[in-house]
């Protein structure tokens, strides 16, 4: 549908996951591969950039290496991130499921996805329901599993971004069979938000932010390993955070709370009028490199001119926006590459709005399609 971005993974077949549904294995194997050419070359960069931007500063980031879908009764379903499609790039568990083609369009990827998953939970000890859709309560959790390891901004923007991105592709598929091994791929987190008047929430990006200046985005930012380490009651410098100074379910907490309080920042809403987040799945960033990000469906208890007045009033990160518009959900769900509002969506935008396409988390009928811009 667009070079820009593609869907990773996605829930459709839960309609979302909770975070008692989702966990995470942490291990420094599934850290960056480390050359020292490639080392240098980022410090290189990164002198560089500081330079120019001073206001610039490294911090610790979360890298997605790859997941799992898991059942109950059958083995785990594996697969690895470096694919830009839903597929299966590993097989640990010498299973029969036939993986899916990496060459095949996305819609078909995510339709055979959908069956061999409606499958698997046919047989995980659900209830099933009268019309043999299986019904899925969250006590058969976790369905996913998101395997983490550590990377940093500085290597975000000395590789992903890097002018050398291809030959260093090139070198991870020759040296070490995986075309992101020696790229940082910090996972993001982004929010579909959606207000009480069914308006989903966008922000124009300021022209000072690294990325996609200008551009209309959704509340996001990234989880963050350093608020890991301080609800485990670790003082600990940004430099010196290692996985095995954090818990996998404090890891979980921090990716579903992220997002909640990117949202309270951006656009400065209470965190008490934002419901539970629902991941979506991830999406990957082709304009860096096929960076992943998390992207979840929040639902807000105000309305969209609530909304509005709270975001002119400024919260913590004002600085990063300019504006606040609002969309309505019918309109979010019909927009596509030849929707006049596309061309105005940065990369990870549009990754989260195909996936709130594809998941639909707050299935109803469609309300009115309306566009408001937020006078300031």
């Amino acid at each position: 549908m667009d070079p820009e971005v593609s869907v990773l993974l996605h829930c459709e077949r839960w309609q979302g996951l909770l975070q008692s549904q989702v966990q995470v294995e942490l291990s420094e194997r599934f850290n960056r591969q480390i050359d020292p050419a490639v080392e240098l070359h980022i410090d290189e960069l990164w002198t560089g950039r500081v330079s120019k931007e001073p206001w610039l500063f490294n911090g610790a980031k979360f890298r997605l290496h790859s997941f799992c879908f898991a059942t109950q009764k059958q083995p785990p379903s594996t697969h690895s991130s470096n694919i830009p499609f839903l597929n299966c790039a590993e097989d640990q568990n010498r299973q029969t499921n036939s993986c899916i083609n990496q060459t095949e369009p996305v819609a078909d990827v995510i339709q055979q996805t959908d069956t061999k998953l409606l499958q698997d939970f046919s047989t995980c000890g659900c209830t099933e329901q009268k019309d043999a859709t299986p019904e899925l309560p969250s006590r058969c959790g976790p369905f996913l599993t998101l395997r983490l390891g550590l990377t940093c901004y500085k290597d975000y923007l000395g590789t992903n971004w890097s002018s050398q991105v291809a030959e260093l592709r090139r070198r991870g598929e020759v040296e070490f069979g995986d075309p992101l091994a020696l790229l940082a791929q910090p996972l993001g987190v982004g929010a579909v938000l959606r207000t009480a008047d069914s308006q989903v929430v966008l922000i124009r990006r300021s022209q000072r932010v690294a990325e996609a200046g200008g551009f209309l985005d959704l509340p996001g930012g990234h989880p963050e390993p350093k608020v890991v380490c301080e609800r485990l009651g670790q003082a600990v410098c940004e430099e010196d955070i290692s996985v095995v100074m954090m818990q996998p379910e404090v890891v979980v907490s921090e990716l579903f709370s992220s997002v909640c309080a990117e949202i309270r920042d951006e656009v400065n809403v209470p965190l008490s009028s934002l419901g539970e987040p629902v991941l979506l799945g991830v999406a990957l960033n082709h304009t860096s490199a096929g960076r992943p990000s998390a992207e979840f469906y929040v639902s807000c208890s105000l309305t969209s001119d609530e909304v509005r007045k709270f975001y002119w009033k400024g919260g913590a990160e004002a600085h990063e926006s300019t504006d606040v518009v609002f969309v309505s959900r019918t309109e979010v769900l019909q927009l596509d590459s030849s929707s006049p509002l596309w061309s105005e969506l940065c990369p990870s935008a549009k990754g989260a709005v195909l996936l709130y396409q594809i998941v639909k988390p707050d299935g109803e009928p469609d309300d009115k399609s309306t566009i408001q811009n937020g006078p300031r």
